[in-house]
């Protein structure tokens, strides 16, 4: 076999397969979406073209016999410690292509995870703590602008407030699941989300894609997001959520807008999107109707206007380096939520350079909003909460900590329907019908599994949250917000605990 560049002949993953074991029962090669494993029938031979091969364990999962095992490779290149793989295989790539190289997923580069640096604080015996299976434990959070002063009818009665209080989310848990558009990921998926938001009392979001007519029954767990394309909005669609959501930017991709492979625009897309079938769904890097806080302002209210002032109004921006001045001001603009999304997010589609260098760890940016907007008395006028790379509850409740509300997550909810994060999102080839719309391979998501699972998981982070916030002898989550000195942090230089506002272990 000839090869045109070293780009032909490298390879990220090798499947070995042991013959003996191997009853040919073809498992494998009806899994494969990307053609990685064949049968040659003259031969009776199962066998693996290693360049295809993604990485996703659809194969070895599915073998009755357990005779594959796929290993990662980096076979033909010579090391060399400034010249990775991953950086050899890009230039290769982009030299036969001329392409930017695009993925899917979160960032996977080795940068410090402050999560893994931050510890809880515990009670002992001066201060005890509390047994949430014996005590009443509140995670019930409210997601909103909060007034500067509640006035009851009577101080010293159970009775109604004189304030009135603007619309609010109310959470039974403090984690949502993220933005993640129809189309990016198929319609069992987003049913799937929808149903176990609706089970746990929490919402999920409809990403840029627009919402399924069909799943407008779930509207009231539904927060619809408005982004640059304005893909799918219309004054239907903002009313049927119960939350609207200005994307501005995402922790994947900040600074540039939202792309949705044509290959992945369906009929059912199409329609939704209302865009042609089988064109790339590309969003603009900006709002062509925001260049100033006062042109958002001007978004925020005709939103508003337009739901009757009926729905809470959120921002979402990515997590850079100004963020903390930049959330000022979309507080001042009316925003009744601001989202902050680190560089750790995940994405259906986005380019690897962007995704992997631009925007900053969520840890830093929540604490440095929180600070800032209590520092200008404004931190009750909007809820705060923070997406991007949360992997179990210990990540949600630190980060509850340093100062948010609540939390997004994307990629623990699409785990639990079986992503392997193989980060081949954009092909819509997924083993695992997640971020696929293909008929064939989406009907491996079944939407009463999902739902389940996807709620099993909320339902478990819920549980633990209470261990930790009773280990803490707090016992209601609002109680914890902000409240950093139950943080401490190991291993973190003097620059890093003063961003984020907590104390030195042992101090």
């Amino acid at each position: 076999m000839l090869y045109n560049s070293p780009y032909d002949w490298y390879y990220d993953f090798t499947v070995e397969r042991d013959y003996d074991r191997c009853i040919r029962c073809l498992a494998c090669v009806t899994q494969c979406s990307y053609e990685a494993t064949r049968y040659d029938e003259e031969r009776d031979l199962v066998y693996t073209l290693d360049d295809h091969c993604v990485g996703c364990h659809r194969c070895d999962a599915f073998c009755p016999t357990d005779c594959i095992t796929v290993r990662p490779t980096e076979r033909n290149v010579r090391p060399n410690n400034n010249w990775s793989p991953v950086h050899v295989k890009a230039l290769y790539k982009q030299a036969s292509t001329g392409a930017i190289i695009v993925t899917g997923m979160g960032n996977n580069k080795p940068f410090k995870n402050y999560w893994d640096h931050i510890v809880l604080d515990a009670c002992q015996v001066t201060n005890p703590s509390i047994d949430p299976l014996r005590e009443p434990m509140e995670l019930r959070t409210y997601l909103g602008r909060k007034p500067d002063n509640i006035n009851a009818i009577d101080p010293r009665a159970k009775a109604s407030l004189k304030t009135t209080l603007g619309p609010q989310l109310i959470l039974e848990v403090p984690v949502m699941f993220t933005a993640m558009s129809y189309g990016s990921i198929n319609y069992y998926v987003c049913e799937s989300l929808a149903r176990a938001a609706v089970e746990v009392g929490t919402y999920w979001n409809t990403g840029e894609g627009g919402l399924p007519r069909s799943l407008y029954q779930y509207g009231h767990r539904t927060i619809v997001q408005c982004a640059s394309g304005r893909f799918g909005v219309s004054p239907e669609y903002l009313n049927a959520g119960a939350a609207i959501e200005i994307k501005i930017g995402q922790g994947a991709k900040p600074g540039i807008g939202g792309h949705l492979p044509g290959n992945k625009v369906l009929k059912r897309i199409s329609e939704t999107r209302m865009i042609p079938e089988g064109s790339d769904a590309l969003s603009p890097a900006p709002h062509h109707d925001i260049y100033s806080i006062e042109d958002l302002r001007q978004l925020i209210y005709a939103l508003k206007e337009a739901t009757r002032y009926e729905k809470p109004v959120a921002v979402k921006i990515a997590a850079v380096h100004n963020s903390a001045a930049i959330a000022s001001g979309i507080v001042r603009a009316g925003a009744d939520i601001v989202v902050l999304d680190g560089f750790r997010g995940g994405t259906g589609a986005a380019p690897k350079v962007i995704r992997d260098n631009v925007g900053i760890p969520i840890e830093l940016a929540i604490a440095a909003v929180d600070q800032r907007l209590r520092e200008e008395g404004i931190r009750n006028h909007a809820a705060l909460v923070a997406a991007g790379g949360f992997r179990d509850s210990s990540d949600v409740i630190k980060a509850i900590a340093l100062g948010a509300d609540a939390v997004y997550i994307g990629t623990p909810a699409l785990m639990t329907m079986g992503c392997t994060l193989c980060m081949q999102c954009p092909t819509g080839k997924c083993a695992w019908g997640i971020t696929t719309n293909d008929p064939k391979l989406m009907k491996r998501v079944n939407p009463d599994i999902g739902a389940e699972r996807a709620a099993n998981l909320l339902k478990a982070w819920a549980h633990e949250i209470q261990e930790m916030l009773g280990l803490m002898g707090i016992n209601a989550i609002e109680s914890l917000r902000g409240n950093r000195d139950r943080l401490r942090g190991v291993g973190l230089e003097d620059w890093e605990l003063e961003i984020l506002g907590i104390k030195p272990a042992g101090a």
